[in-house]
């Protein structure tokens, strides 16, 4: 286990499972269909020598030779380079680094999403927002919530990527059952906030001036109760 860990890790550092390494592999299985792991590899080796190798005018002459290449980088990258860091590293690097995990990073991580995600709300609305219990979370999938007379609005707040924005209103529709209970037992609905960092790589709230006007109204529904 903790071998194949480190041979992922160094995969992924030293991107030697990238394309132009390896070639489209998860687009060009499905282009093949192999029936079995046998009919795969002929067809991957043959896709590397034509598309990898002969566009490269590689120096190898089959995609064997290829890719005992690709596995013998790894070994000396495992070996000499990872192997050096973990030699550098030392016991008080491990205990600052723990230090500074559960606190400096924790602590910065918080204010980071107090102030351009829920603190932004607060301004928005007006009105305070504070932290669910572990128990909301676990039940009601809620991450904070508002407190309006005796009723509560929950609020979760979902980080999300421009390529994850198609699958927006799946998400709404998987925790629209959890949601909807929180709503019989404190009143109020649960909106989820979607979070997504802009061009200039600072969080921001998408669709922020409709998402807002809804909890607003939601907001002086309670009241009138």
């Amino acid at each position: 286990m903790a071998k194949e860990w480190i041979l992922n890790m160094a995969t992924n550092r030293w991107g030697l499972n990238k394309k132009d390494k390896v070639g489209p592999v998860a687009k060009w299985i499905r282009e093949t269909a192999p029936k079995n792991i046998e009919e795969w590899e002929k067809a991957y080796l043959k896709l590397v020598e034509e598309n990898i190798l002969k566009t490269k005018n590689s120096e190898f002459s089959n995609a064997e030779e290829y890719l005992e290449e690709l596995g013998r980088k790894l070994y000396i990258k495992i070996t000499e380079v990872i192997q050096a860091e973990i030699d550098d590293v030392t016991e008080q690097d491990c205990i600052n680094y723990i230090k500074q995990l559960v606190i400096n990073r924790t602590f910065e991580g918080y204010l980071t999403e107090k102030n351009t995600i829920y603190g932004r709300i607060e301004k928005l609305l007006n009105v305070k927002i504070y932290p669910a219990p572990d128990e909301w979370d676990r039940l009601y999938n809620v991450d904070f919530y508002i407190q309006i007379k005796n009723k509560y609005i929950g609020i979760q707040i979902k980080p999300i990527t421009y390529e994850h924005m198609p699958q927006i209103h799946n998400w709404i529709e998987w925790l629209s059952q959890t949601h909807k209970k929180f709503s019989e037992k404190f009143g109020g609905k649960v909106f989820v906030i979607f979070s997504i960092k802009n061009k200039d790589g600072k969080k921001e709230i998408h669709k922020e001036n409709e998402i807002i006007e809804q909890i607003r109204q939601e907001i002086e529904r309670l009241k009138q109760i």
